[in-house]
């Protein structure tokens, strides 16, 4: 299941990257914050955690407890994904886009976020 949920958020991040360089700056965000989601699931189904019940605030509240706070990815990866997950929430139902520079730094750090995810992965064990 882990494999094949990365493999969902290496897709995402990839038309992250397509969205961005088409200046779809609510897109990109959109498909980076779900590189993000698909990348926690993979790491919440590595800890063998299932009290999340796949709700977006479950998810990033049990990525927080389980992954962050137990010390296996650093809090940075945790503010990330509360931020883009708000980025993703403006640009989804807000009539403004998100700032092209915004969408940029969405993606860059859905990668350091989904790469970190696959070290831990590949490196640790649960």
């Amino acid at each position: 299941m882990t494999a094949a949920l990365l493999e969902k958020a290496e897709k995402a991040l990839a038309s992250a990257r397509l969205l961005l360089d088409a200046n779809d700056s609510d897109g990109a965000v959109n498909r980076a914050y779900y590189a993000m989601f698909d990348g926690a699931l993979a790491a919440l189904a590595w800890t063998g955690v299932h009290d999340h019940h796949k709700t977006h605030g479950g998810v990033i509240g049990s990525f927080g407890r389980h992954l962050v706070q137990a010390g296996h990815l650093a809090p940075e990866f945790g503010r990330s994904f509360n931020r883009i997950q708000e980025l993703r929430l403006t640009g989804d139902y807000l009539p403004i886009p998100v700032p092209l520079d915004n969408a940029r730094s969405a993606v860059q750090e859905a990668a350091a976020f989904v790469g970190a995810i696959q070290v831990l992965l590949t490196t640790q064990r649960s």
